[in-house]
């Protein structure tokens, strides 16, 4: 949903290194970067009010209102960049970005397909794909959509759809190439059992003799040939 806030408090870090982050993330804690306008402010958020700010209406392209250690003035930000633990799958690491809601910014928003079970082609057994899942905008940060739809309910066997042919909301500039596409639906892959050829001389074989056979026996030389040479 575009033009979601979240609060989020954050506490400054007097202290970095690899020991002190390994020591928040034991306690629940996600160490971060704030960037802003002057010089970058290491935090720590704990993680499951990280995860609350972020998986709202409006999701990873919620607008943080981040306040340090609860006092001063909010800092309206945004997820810029985050690292997940491979192994146990959360958080492990946070950059925010402090922008100003007055001016746009790029963000890459992702392509939701919808209409699959209505499509033509999908019904007659074509293969639906999507070659481009996200989408590169420009737009103000409270202007940046969750998600954009694409309907694809009238492809048939050999339709595509284009970038050009995503409905955007008002004050979304779209970045990508018009004619990329988005979506296709492609014939289904038959297979074709190959005939294994005859092994060669196969047919020679059996259709004529070898040499030196009884049908292939070199004829005798006429009698008159014979006593000619002798005479």
């Amino acid at each position: 949903m575009a033009g979601e806030r979240t609060k989020l408090i954050v506490t400054q870090r007097e202290r970095t290194g690899s020991r002190e982050t390994r020591r928040l993330r034991k306690e629940g804690i996600v160490p971060g970067v704030l960037y802003g306008t002057g010089e970058p402010v290491a935090i720590s958020v704990a993680e499951r009010e990280l995860r609350r700010a972020l998986t709202g209406a409006g999701g990873l392209h919620s607008i943080l209102d981040v306040e340090i250690d609860g006092v001063g003035k909010t800092h309206p930000s945004i997820l810029k960049d985050y690292q997940l633990d491979n192994v146990r799958g959360g958080v492990t690491h946070v950059d925010l970005q402090e922008v100003r809601l007055d001016r746009p910014i790029t963000a890459a928003v992702g392509i939701t397909l919808s209409g699959s079970e209505n499509s033509p082609g999908v019904r007659e057994g074509g293969v639906l794909s999507q070659p481009l899942r996200e989408l590169s905008i420009e737009a103000l940060p409270l202007e940046i959509p969750e998600h954009l739809d694409l309907d694809v309910s009238g492809l048939a066997i050999g339709d595509a759809l284009h970038v050009a042919d995503l409905t955007v909301p008002d004050g979304v500039k779209v970045l990508d190439d018009p004619e990329t596409t988005v979506a296709s639906v492609a014939a289904p892959t038959r297979v074709v059992e190959e005939v294994p050829e005859a092994e060669e001389g196969a047919e020679g074989a059996e259709g004529e003799a070898p040499e030196g056979g009884a049908d292939g026996a070199a004829e005798p030389e006429a009698a008159g040939e014979s006593s000619s040479e002798e005479g």
